[in-house]
């Protein structure tokens, strides 16, 4: 029991049963938090103050063979629910870090029913069509989430918009982690 002022204060510290089990919970969930927290914050360290991101984004450059260093790279991923409603997303990274406000998320308009290869190629057109109507950067590489067949259906629409070999471009197959490059 502990006084302030004209306040008495008391506090009770359960040994056993349900309360106990709560509290282990809150100490065990602000434990988790606080290591959250402190990966936040190593990962939005500016990437001249921690060569990590430029080391990962060298290594990955090497490896695909990019001229470029992929200081920004678009992923895109189609979906659907329960073989209806077909949605794309692109999630963006720059300098390694995720760039939330360049994630978009694609209703698609010209593709009945379910076919992720047309769904591809609509939403990479649409998403560069923009970027290029609006005269903005282009990525220094593409991530297409499946195999060959999404791939080339992305790369259909970066040669229709002229950018094809400008823009380099992957898939990548979930199942056996292949990576997949253009023909």
């Amino acid at each position: 029991i502990s006084n302030y002022g004209d306040n008495t204060v008391q506090f009770t510290i359960p040994k056993v049963g349900d309360k106990k089990k709560l509290l282990n919970l809150s100490f065990t969930n602000t434990n988790y938090f606080k290591l959250e927290l402190k990966k936040q914050k190593a990962l939005n360290l500016p990437i001249k103050s921690n060569n990590a991101y430029y080391e990962v984004l060298k290594e990955l450059q090497i490896n695909l063979h990019l001229k470029q260093l992929p200081t920004h790279i678009e992923c895109f991923d189609n979906s659907n629910f329960q073989g209806s409603f077909p949605v794309s997303a692109c999630v963006c990274f720059k300098n390694g870090i995720p760039s939330k406000n360049d994630y978009r998320k694609f209703n698609v308009k010209t593709v009945e029913g379910i076919n992720d290869f047309a769904t591809m190629t609509e939403v990479v057109y649409r998403r560069y069509k923009r970027l290029l109507d609006e005269a903005k950067e282009l990525p220094q590489l593409v991530i297409i989430d499946g195999g060959k067949g999404q791939l080339s259906a992305a790369v259909k629409s970066l040669e229709k918009l002229n950018i094809y070999g400008k823009v380099p471009i992957i898939g990548i197959a979930k199942r056996l982690e292949e990576i997949y490059f253009p023909t």
